[in-house]
């Protein structure tokens, strides 16, 4: 398979290596796709976190959780989905990185019930105007990803895990913001911008 949406020279070495080429070009013709399916935007939508990798403009890498309510993640289009900006730390970690450079991971992962993972690369714009902005309590931004490919992972090593609720930090309609105790100390409270609450 020369024409990959996945796999590099460096994969490639290691699928060599490991006699493992046969399998992973079975896996990219069977198991991706460039669109969602029905199950896809079920789990995405119903989904409360996922880890999303960035990187610096020369290829340095970070990577993040993300968390909201169920819905905050939201499939937009047949190859598009959109999730919102929360406040944070300040520091802009990875939403500075998808300015510099719009290449994007994300990884979707249940650990409480049946497990499940799925991955979806592509590449992404911050968007300040977004329509739904309008729609999304607790936004500040939205980050809309234009998919490259969309494949799932065998979910055998993802623990089983309860769920206890969700973060007080939460964004909710009708609820006052929760600020956490570290923007409040002496370390922190002379630089930690006003925002509403509410």
């Amino acid at each position: 398979m020369t024409d990959s949406r996945l796999y590099h020279a460096g994969n490639r070495d290691l699928q060599g290596e490991f006699g493992t080429i046969g399998l992973a070009d079975r896996m990219e013709t069977v198991i991706t796709r460039t669109e969602f399916t029905a199950s896809d935007r079920e789990f995405i939508e119903q989904a409360i976190y996922f880890f999303l990798a960035t990187a610096t403009a020369d290829g340095q890498p970070d990577c993040s959780f993300k968390g909201g309510p169920a819905g905050f993640v939201r499939v937009t289009g047949p190859g598009e989905l959109a999730f919102p900006d929360y406040d944070g730390n300040g520091m802009f970690k990875s939403l500075g990185n998808l300015r510099a450079n719009p290449a994007v991971g994300l990884l979707f992962i249940n650990m409480h019930g049946a497990p499940r993972r799925l991955r979806v690369n592509g590449d992404a714009r911050v968007l300040r105007d977004d329509k739904l902005l309008a729609t999304t309590v607790g936004a500040q931004l939205i980050v809309r990803v234009k998919v490259r490919v969309i494949f799932p992972n065998c979910p055998r090593y993802v623990p089983a895990m309860s769920l206890n609720g969700p973060s007080e930090y939460t964004p909710q309609a009708g609820c006052p913001v929760v600020e956490p105790a570290w923007k409040m100390s002496d370390n922190f409270k002379d630089v930690v911008p006003k925002r509403p609450l509410g």
